[in-house]
This record gives structure tokens, sequence and C-alpha cells, in this order.
């Protein structure tokens, strides 16, 4: 059974900073690449970043490349995503998933319930 439970999630002022966090299941942190993705009202899902295994390298959508850092804590099974420098249009759903690695185009395997990011004046 592969679990993923997101937290985190907040409303911030443009410029501010949210941690995300991604508790896995052992055997998916083990097995997979994490990743997290978006989703915003109209518009399409967004890869944002991705983490897989060991070494631990990690992937950035060019939206937030600069901004965010994924990080992972194999002691905590558990990924993070440092968001700084928040944008209004980083306002979204956030998933974080599975996937079997984080090539372009990755799809994802199992996704958690989401957290909501939104970034307001």
């Amino acid at each position: 059974q592969v679990e993923l439970v997101e937290s985190g999630g907040g409303s911030v002022q443009p410029g501010g900073s949210l941690r995300l966090s991604c508790v896995v299941s052992r055997f998916a942190l083990d097995y997979y690449a994490i990743g997290w993705f978006r989703q915003a009202p109209g518009k399409e899902r967004e890869a944002v970043s991705c983490i897989s295994g060991s070494p631990a390298t990690p992937v950035y959508a060019d939206s937030v490349k600069g901004r965010f850092t994924i990080s992972r804590s194999n002691a905590k099974n558990t990924v993070y995503l440092q968001m700084n420098s928040l944008k209004p249009e980083d306002t979204a759903v956030y998933y974080c998933a599975t996937y079997v690695g984080c090539q372009r185009g990755r799809v994802e395997n199992y996704w958690g319930q989401g957290t909501q990011v939104t970034v307001s004046s």
C-alpha cells in the first residue's frame, strides 16, 4: 500500500515562504522517485519538482527554478518542498506523488490528497 500525506499549505503574501511536507510509506520512498505537482483552477496540471533516489538528484520546472527546493529525509520518510519568493501564480493545490523516474513528461503513479497554497496580498 502506497500512502502519501501532504501538509504545510496555507495563505501567504507575495514574497513569502512555505514548506510543504509529504510523509511517504517506506516502500514507496525506496522504490520510487518522489515529486510534487500542482493544479490550479482552469489551468493544466504542472509538474513542479522531483527527486530521485541515491544520489538524490532534484529537478525543477522552469517556473520555480531558483525559488523552490526539494529535499528528502529517509530517516523521517518525508519529502519536503521549500517554497520561497512566492508569487500569486504559485497559487494551486499541491500534490505529492510517486514516479518511476524524474524525466520530463513523467506520469504520476500514486498521489496524496493535496494541500492548498494561496499567495495573495
